[in-house]
C-alpha cells in the first residue's frame, strides 16, 4: 500500500523535460515512477523520485509508452497507479484526472477521498498505430504552492502502462 506523506517537501520544484535516450533503448508499455532508468519516457509534469516509489505530479503531466507487444491491431487497456493525498481532499474536495492520447480524450474518474486508486481505460486501437504513444494527463485542481513547497501537485503516481486485451 503506498504510504501518503504531508505535502510539505521542502524539495525545490524539479519538474522533468523529456530527456533524449541516446542508447537506443527500447520504450517500455509500462512505466514504473519510481525507477529512475524510467526517466526518459516522462516527457513533462514529473517531480523527483520520492521514498523510491513515486512522484508527486504537476496538474499536467505526460508519458510515452511502447504499445503492448500483443495489442498488434487490437484495443489496450491504459492503466495508471496513483494516489490521493488526505491534504488535497481537505484543501480541494475532489480531483478530476482527465486523460487523452492524441485529440482522443478517455473517461475522467473523480476522486473524493483520500487513498490508492487505479484509472483504468480501453484504448482503442486506432491510437496504437505508432512506435511510440503519447498519453496526457491533467487534474482539473491542483494543490498551490504554498510554504516552504514551490510545486503545484496534482497527484501521485507509482505507474503507467498499456497492456494487451
Amino acid at each position: 500500500m503506498l504510504a501518503l506523506l504531508a505535502v510539505d517537501c521542502q524539495r525545490p520544484a524539479a519538474v522533468l523535460i523529456r530527456q533524449t535516450d541516446k542508447s537506443g533503448a527500447r520504450l517500455s508499455s509500462t512505466v514504473y515512477t519510481g525507477d529512475p532508468n524510467a526517466a526518459p519516457q516522462l516527457v513533462n509534469g514529473f517531480f523527483e523520485i520520492e521514498e523510491y516509489s513515486w512522484r508527486w505530479t504537476a496538474q499536467r503531466f505526460s508519458v510515452v509508452l511502447r504499445p503492448p507487444g500483443g495489442a498488434t491491431g487490437e484495443s489496450a487497456t491504459l492503466t495508471a497507479a496513483l494516489a490521493v493525498s488526505d491534504a488535497e481532499i481537505a484543501k480541494l474536495g475532489s480531483v478530476t484526472l482527465i486523460a487523452a492520447i492524441g485529440l482522443t480524450s478517455l473517461s475522467p474518474e473523480t476522486y473524493t477521498k483520500p487513498g490508492s486508486y487505479t484509472y483504468t481505460r480501453e484504448v482503442p486501437a486506432s491510437l496504437l498505430t505508432k512506435e511510440e504513444v503519447r498519453v496526457d494527463f491533467r487534474v482539473d485542481k491542483a494543490m498551490k504552492p504554498g510554504g516552504q513547497d514551490i510545486r503545484e501537485l496534482g497527484v501521485i503516481v507509482t505507474s503507467i502502462g498499456l497492456e494487451p486485451r
